[in-house]
């Protein structure tokens, strides 16, 4: 199994910067895909971006373009980092890695507020 530890968040301005981190323990070697996931109160937790090992990323359009995604294999970390934030991006958002013959991973969770 995959464990998964969170640090970051906070409360920003809007237009500010924040950062991200998640660092994986366990059978790190059965991750393939890493990632970040958000929700919002009262929403479902939605897809913020994703990047496999081979270093092919996606993003949710609402953030194409302000966040991005990257990752030290060699430290079994992902890294999100967030420009230009908006009101509308507070959520807590979560870690995720998916892992071969196991359920998918997931941190505690993160909150990030956006002041307007």
């Amino acid at each position: 199994q995959v464990q998964l530890v969170e640090f970051g968040g906070g409360l920003v301005q809007s237009g500010g910067s924040l950062g991200l981190s998640c660092a994986a323990s366990g059978s790190v070697f059965r991750i393939y895909t890493m990632g970040w996931y958000r929700q919002a109160p009262g929403k479902q937790r939605d897809l913020v971006a994703t990047m496999t090992n081979g270093g092919i990323t996606n993003y949710a359009d609402s953030v194409k373009g302000r966040f991005t995604i990257s990752r030290d294999n060699a430290k079994n970390t992902v890294y999100l980092q967030m420009n230009s934030l908006k009101p509308e991006d507070t959520a807590v958002y979560y870690c995720n890695a998916r892992v071969e013959f196991y359920p998918d991973a997931w941190g505690q969770g993160t909150l990030v507020t956006v002041s307007s």
